[in-house]
């Protein structure tokens, strides 16, 4: 491999690697930013629920922005606002709390879309691979937030604000080794999508949208609200950290080897059967015993929603012929995808409110992947390559 394709990689993976900190280091500190700011268990739910309707408000703008500046630089200038809304998060009050979450998850909502197309784009013979190496990154980045915030904030002493914007590091770091790739990068012309009527009027996007939207609702409920859920059975917070980190550190693996066993095959409906079937298992882990052998139930939550999380983006960068066909998909997919995924923190905060304990919230939370298992059966069938319009 040469210099350039090293650098490539790396900054790949780097900025791979923060589309999810700035999300995932809350987590752990919720119960700590409630109290600070006077939030509800709702009003605590709500930052997560703004970040995630975010990714999918924001994700249509990618395109317009892919076809002017190309994605390269499209993704450079994602990292610089993340850092930008990190930064700003960690100043005082409720507004800037939210307003700075809010302009971290633009961000990375427009990365989040940016960056199958640039699987396709700079890595057509290796998708399956590359596919493997983005998600792990992003499992990864999610791991490492939440497993160090808590230790950072204790040996620091800089209180959660300090914590949550010191994770705007990483993104200038990033910014940084991307840079020569950016400059190097063509500014629009190959790089945008055709039109979305090829995309908009095929089932297979709808498909491959619910099950984006509902494999990503179920993660972003755990992610907000795991912590909190083992803290009320009885767990130290550090230990209910140490709990999310691990779901979130199985992932990396999972991540990585399921594209590149499941885009070998022209179906991936085993796998994404597998998937749903083992979070299913991880959620009763959590409902019926929660203290018993926590680690298990993280393992196997871990396994299942990385798996799940993978094929979603795997099936988007397989099924259209192009990149430009990859974004219009990818733009679909996790906007109204994640728009789904918003409802998740919210609704779950409002159950836990009204019903006293979160016995309901996870009965919902299994009937949710139970329909996402029905979506992906269908959005995982071979032959249903979706081509762009001319």
């Amino acid at each position: 491999m040469s210099f350039r394709s090293a650098l490539l990689v790396a900054g790949f993976a780097l900025a791979a690697l923060n589309l999810r900190p700035a999300i995932a280091g809350l987590s752990p500190l919720l119960d700590e930013i409630m109290d600070d700011v006077g939030l509800s268990p709702a009003g605590g739910g709500a930052i997560t629920t703004v970040m995630v309707v975010c990714l999918g408000v924001f994700g249509p703008l990618t395109p317009m922005l892919a076809r002017r500046f190309g994605l390269d630089r499209t993704l450079l200038a994602g990292l610089l606002v993340i850092a930008a809304g990190l930064a700003l998060r960690g100043l005082d009050g409720a507004a800037v709390l939210y307003l700075g979450s809010a302009l971290a998850a633009t961000a990375i909502a427009v990365m989040n879309v940016s960056m199958p197309g640039i699987v396709k784009q700079h890595f057509p013979a290796r998708i399956n691979l590359m596919t493997g190496v983005y998600v792990s990154c992003v499992v990864a980045g999610a791991a490492a937030a939440s497993a160090l915030v808590v230790p950072i904030e204790h040996t620091t002493g800089y209180g959660w604000r300090g914590v949550s914007a010191l994770l705007a590091v990483p993104a200038l770091l990033a910014a940084l080794l991307w840079l020569p790739q950016a400059l190097r990068g063509r500014a629009g012309g190959q790089n945008g999508p055709r039109p979305f009527g090829a995309v908009l009027r095929s089932r297979v996007t709808w498909y491959v949208t619910a099950l984006m939207g509902l494999q990503s609702l179920t993660f972003y409920v755990m992610l907000a609200w795991l912590p909190t859920i083992y803290l009320e059975a009885g767990l130290a917070a550090d230990q209910a950290g140490y709990l999310l980190s691990l779901t979130n550190l199985v992932q990396v693996g999972t991540s990585l080897a399921v594209p590149v066993l499941a885009g070998r095959r022209a179906s991936q409906v085993p796998y994404v059967i597998g998937a749903g079937v083992l979070t299913v298992f991880g959620y009763l882990g959590v409902l019926l015993a929660p203290t018993t052998l926590p680690w298990l139930w993280m393992i196997v939550l871990g396994i299942g929603q990385g798996a799940s999380f993978a094929l979603a983006l795997l099936i988007i960068a397989l099924r259209p012929a192009d990149p430009a066909g990859v974004t219009a998909l990818s733009a679909v997919a996790q906007s109204v995808g994640y728009v789904i995924a918003a409802l998740g923190p919210l609704l779950f905060g409002y159950l836990r409110q009204v019903s006293g304990s979160w016995t309901v919230p996870l009965m919902v939370g299994l009937g949710v992947v139970g329909v996402q298992l029905v979506a992906g059966w269908f959005a995982g069938r071979p032959g249903t390559l979706i081509r762009s319009a001319p």
